[in-house]
């Protein structure tokens, strides 16, 4: 399972203008709405905030994983954003989220969710590409750098 296969450039805000995760959830969203990815803004966003009002995906490395089960989608749907000012998602090692990546699959799909989740928190442990990704200024090169690490 390649994160392209669920991602496109389209899908990627490389200068994300949110002040807190809500806003933040609420834009990536708006983006998988925008282009097609679900069928239900309001219903998946429920959905997301839901899941994060149980424990917040705040990870490590700047990486935040907002998610949800959601029947408006219906296959794995990601969409990427790299806010401008850092953002508080209250992450386990208490730095501030530097890349969002929201997924969002049908009820009944477990395996491309949870492998998705897996691949990118490796990626986000690498040094290299954390810095690539905060170098580079548009959504088609942090999807090209996402596209080159799956090689």
């Amino acid at each position: 399972m390649k994160l392209s296969e669920s991602l496109t450039p389209e899908c990627i805000l490389a200068s994300m203008n949110a002040s807190s995760k809500e806003e933040a959830i609420r834009q990536l969203v708006c983006l998988l709405s925008i282009n097609g990815k679900c069928r239900n803004e309001e219903s998946l966003l429920a959905a997301v905030l839901e899941r994060e009002a149980l424990r917040s995906t705040g990870l490590e490395h700047g990486l935040a994983m907002p998610h949800a089960k959601s029947d408006t989608c219906d296959h794995l749907v990601m969409a990427i954003g790299r806010p401008v000012v850092p953002i508080d998602f209250q992450s386990r090692d208490g730095k501030p989220t530097e890349l969002v990546v929201l997924l969002a699959s049908p009820p009944d799909i477990s395996g491309p969710h949870i492998q998705a989740m897996g691949r990118i928190s490796r990626l986000m442990q690498l040094d290299e590409f954390r810095q690539a990704v905060a170098r580079v200024d548009s959504a088609q090169e942090i999807y090209d750098l996402i596209v080159q690490s799956e090689i």
